[in-house]
C-alpha cells in the first residue's frame, strides 16, 4: 500500500506520542487522512478531535481498527495487554507498533492477526515533521507514511531496532545536562531567566549544524573546538574515560533489557 493511498489511520492510545503524530499530520497544512483515535486518553483525544478536521474519537479500540487501515499501536508498556484484549485486527490493516519493549511476536499472539505488524520508534519531533522514525520490518506503506512524517529509517533486524531504541533513552539526560548548565550560571549570580535564555540559544546553535551531514559528529566537534580551549579543557576533564564507559555501561544494560 502506497502511503498516499491511507486514507484513513487509526491511533490506540492517545498520549504524547500519539498527540504528536496527530500534530504531524497537520503540520504545514494541506490534506490529511482521516484519523480515529481510541477513547483511551479522552482528554487528549477530545482536544485534538476539537482542534483538527477528519479527527474523530471512537467508542472503542475495536471500533478504532474497524475504520481505520493503519492502525498505531501507542499504549504505555504496562497497560498494552488489557487495552489490546480481545480487539480482532483483520489481515487487511497494516499494524504500527511505537509501543517500547513489546516485540512483535508477543503483539501477534496476543492480537491473533495475520496482518503486518511494524515496529517503529517515532519521536516527539513528528509533531513538526522533524523526526527520523526507524521501522522494523520494513513495509512500502508505513516506510512512506514515516518518509512524510520527517523520514524513515527502515533497519534490517529487531537487534538494530533495540539498538537505536536505546538511544531514544538519552533524550531527558540531554535535556537535564542543559538545565545543569543554567543552574550553574544561575549559582554564580546569572538571573535564572537569563541563563535559562542562554543556554537554549548556546545549543540551538548546536542543533543546527547538526543539519550539516557532510560532516560527521567527530569532525563537527573538532571544529567547534581550539587546542588549549575552553571546550577541549571541559570536555578532556569532565567528559573523560571515566565517564565515557559509565554512559557504555548504561546503554548496555538499557539494550539487555529490550532484547
Amino acid at each position: 500500500m502506497e502511503e498516499d493511498t491511507v486514507k484513513r489511520i487509526g491511533i490506540i492510545g492517545v498520549g504524547e506520542i500519539g498527540r504528536a503524530i496527530v500534530t504531524g499530520l497537520h503540520h504545514g497544512g494541506g490534506a490529511s487522512p482521516e484519523v480515529f483515535l481510541s477513547p483511551r486518553g479522552a482528554r487528549m483525544a477530545a482536544e485534538l478531535s476539537e482542534r483538527y478536521e477528519g479527527v474523530e474519537v471512537c467508542a472503542d479500540n475495536q471500533e478504532v481498527v474497524d475504520r481505520s487501515e493503519l492502525v498505531i499501536l501507542a499504549v504505555r508498556r504496562q497497560d498494552w495487554h488489557g487495552a489490546l484484549a480481545g480487539v480482532r485486527v483483520g489481515g487487511d490493516r497494516i499494524v504500527v507498533n511505537v509501543m517500547a519493549g513489546v516485540g512483535n511476536d508477543d503483539l501477534r499472539r496476543t492480537l491473533g492477526t495475520n496482518a503486518p505488524l511494524v515496529r517503529a520508534i517515532p519521536l516527539p519531533t513528528i509533531r513538526e515533521r522533524r523526526s527520523v522514525t526507524v521501522v522494523h520490518p520494513s513495509h512500502p506503506g508505513v516506510d512512506s507514511f514515516f518518509a512524510r512524517m520527517g523520514g524513515a529509517l527502515p533497519v534490517a533486524d529487531e537487534a538494530a531496532f533495540n539498538v537505536l531504541s536505546a538511544l531514544t533513552g538519552t533524550l531527558t539526560t540531554h535535556y537535564a545536562y542543559l538545565a545543569t548548565l543554567a543552574s550553574w550560571a544561575a549559582d554564580h549570580g546569572i538571573a535564572p531567566d537569563d541563563a535559562d535564555r542562554y543556554v537554549r540559544g548556546l545549543f540551538q546553535g548546536v542543533g543546527r549544524s547538526l543539519g550539516d551531514e557532510t560532516r560527521s559528529l567527530d569532525r563537527l566537534a573538532a571544529d567547534h573546538e581550539t587546542p588549549n580551549g575552553n571546550n577541549e579543557r571541559i570536555r578532556t576533564t569532565w567528559f573523560d574515560p571515566a565517564n565515557v564507559e559509565a554512559l557504555t555501561k548504561a546503554l548496555d544494560d538499557l539494550l539487555a533489557d529490550l532484547a
